[in-house]
């Protein structure tokens, strides 16, 4: 029988999930839509109720030609004859389920770490089941949630390895995050094999239809890659040739800046939009989004003012954006300040994704994982970080995310996980303002939005707009500090707005840009 894990259904018998219904008749049902592999799973009922339901199971699936696994019950699976079982960490170990079942059934392991992966492929497991990908109500002994990040890690020691093992994940994986869950855990040379589904299905009023829109989630890129894959330009000199004619596209196509942002700044963030060619709408109520995605533009989620249902707003505007593939900007504005802030970064990082990342270095360690992070407010703080290892963290973040990333500061790093620039534009007076920061994450969204092909040149040229505008401002001879250096800043962005809209490019002469090679 040939194996395909593309669409694994996990069973669930409580009532919670299957409602009274006939479990039989809705796994013959997902059957029937697609599901490619079932897991029976019932940790209450008795021997005898498993053994009858799994023989009913086996009918079904054998009907279908698709292979029928127990979960932990090595006793069921002999009895029905099933093609094999999946089995915790804590169930009959490896080698004596092998030696039970024999050389010809399936055999799949639950890991969530690199050691316990690398342990199933040695043992010779058929394959992993990794997770949990999402915290979940139907995994009542899980250990760590490990989230895409996770996974990838484990595919990549997966991919090192001389035996190959396939690798499924689960953990709250549905329709809503199941594309992104296979582009963002994909590692360098292996993704994954499938997708396990509980509740989606389990759960759905029409198992059949619900099980035909996974069927065809599962099989195509997340609507935010699907715009193509241009040759990844490195050369600086060859892409600031290119800056102009991005920065003359924002102003032809005005393309809308949807910001969900603290209320200091929303004035500013509307007025710089304005002058460089976006048209700006603050919107912080999440049931709005849908509608506004179809525009598209461009999503910000600004940090700055966090509260629960604010955090409830963002995630709903998050997944109606990655639904319809519009650009969405993270700026998880003093991220490392507080654990409340903590917390929230990473349920929106678990939320959903997100096309560009800027902060500055506090915020981006924050954003990274890394321990120990405090800022003092929504300043980053005194680095004592090199060039080097602030290029590196980026870097990895962006490769991990399968995003851009932007560290912000004195010098500015950009990453898409496999380009890496330093930038030395700006002016010391963007410091001493509130919102500056916020307002360039509203520059670059809007610069994603009408160049997605290269999201990283369209932050670069976003970037650069913004703080060469900066430079030219400090040196009006009416701006005296900064208070007369806002103005000043907004008149800046609107002459090179101006300028590009006539094809004149002088502005971009003073770019500041770095190829690094970290």
């Amino acid at each position: 029988m040939d194996v395909s894990y593309a669409l694994y259904l996990v069973t669930d018998s409580t009532e919670a999930i299957l409602k009274g219904r006939d479990l039989v008749k809705v796994v013959k049902a997902a059957i029937e839509g697609g599901v490619t592999i079932v897991q029976y799973r019932d940790k209450t009922s008795d021997t005898l109720t498993l053994i009858k339901t799994a023989n009913e199971l086996h009918e079904v699936t054998k009907e279908h030609k698709i292979p029928l696994l127990i979960n932990d019950r090595v006793d069921v699976a002999l009895a029905v004859g099933a093609d094999g079982v999946h089995i915790g960490q804590d169930d009959m170990d490896l080698a004596t389920t092998r030696k039970l079942l024999g050389e010809k059934a399936i055999i799949g392991v639950t890991v969530c770490t690199i050691d316990e992966a690398r342990k199933a492929a040695e043992g010779g497991a058929n394959y992993v089941g990794i997770g949990t990908m999402f915290a979940t109500p139907t995994k009542k002994d899980t250990k760590s949630v490990i989230g895409t990040s996770g996974t990838k890690d484990i595919l990549q020691a997966l991919s090192a390895m001389d035996q190959k093992v396939s690798a499924v994940v689960i953990g709250s994986i549905n329709p809503s995050n199941c594309q992104r869950v296979i582009y963002q855990s994909k590692a360098t040379f292996k993704g994954l094999d499938g997708v396990a589904i509980v509740s989606a299905i389990i759960g759905a009023e029409d198992p059949k239809k619900a099980t035909i829109e996974l069927k065809d989630l599962i099989g195509k890129p997340p609507p935010f890659a699907s715009h193509g894959s241009p040759k990844k330009v490195k050369d600086v000199k060859t892409l600031l040739e290119v800056v102009p004619a991005i920065v003359k596209r924002l102003g032809v196509e005005n393309p809308l800046c949807h910001n969900m942002t603290n209320l200091v700044v929303q004035n500013f963030a509307a007025n710089v939009a304005l002058c460089i060619g976006a048209s700006p709408i603050m919107a912080n109520y999440g049931e709005e989004a849908a509608d506004l995605a179809k525009l598209r533009g461009s999503l910000v989620i600004n940090m700055g003012t966090v509260t629960p249902d604010g955090l409830a707003n963002y995630l709903q505007a998050l997944r109606a954006y990655n639904a319809v593939g519009g650009p969405v900007l993270l700026d998880p504005v003093g991220g490392g300040a507080t654990q409340v802030r903590r917390n929230a970064v990473k349920q929106l990082m678990a939320g959903g994704y997100f096309d560009v990342i800027k902060g500055n270095e506090g915020e981006i360690r924050t954003v990274a994982g890394e321990s120990g992070v405090q800022q003092r407010g929504v300043d980053s703080g005194a680095s004592t970080s090199s060039e080097e290892d602030k290029a590196r963290i980026v870097k990895r973040l962006a490769a991990r995310e399968r995003n851009v990333v932007l560290m912000t500061g004195p010098t500015d790093y950009l990453s898409d996980g496999e380009r890496i620039f330093a930038i030395d534009n700006g002016s010391e007076y963007l410091g001493r303002i509130t919102g500056t920061g916020c307002t360039l994450g509203t520059t670059i969204a809007s610069f994603v939005a009408v160049h997605r092909e290269d999201k990283l040149l369209a932050a670069l040229a976003g970037i650069l707009m913004y703080e060469i505008a900066a430079e030219q401002a400090e040196k009006r001879s009416e701006v005296k500090g900064p208070g007369t250096f806002v103005p000043g800043l907004l008149d800046s962005l609107y002459f090179i707005h101006k300028q590009a809209a006539i094809g004149k490019e002088e502005w971009l002469r003073g770019a500041k840009i770095r190829e690094m090679d970290v």
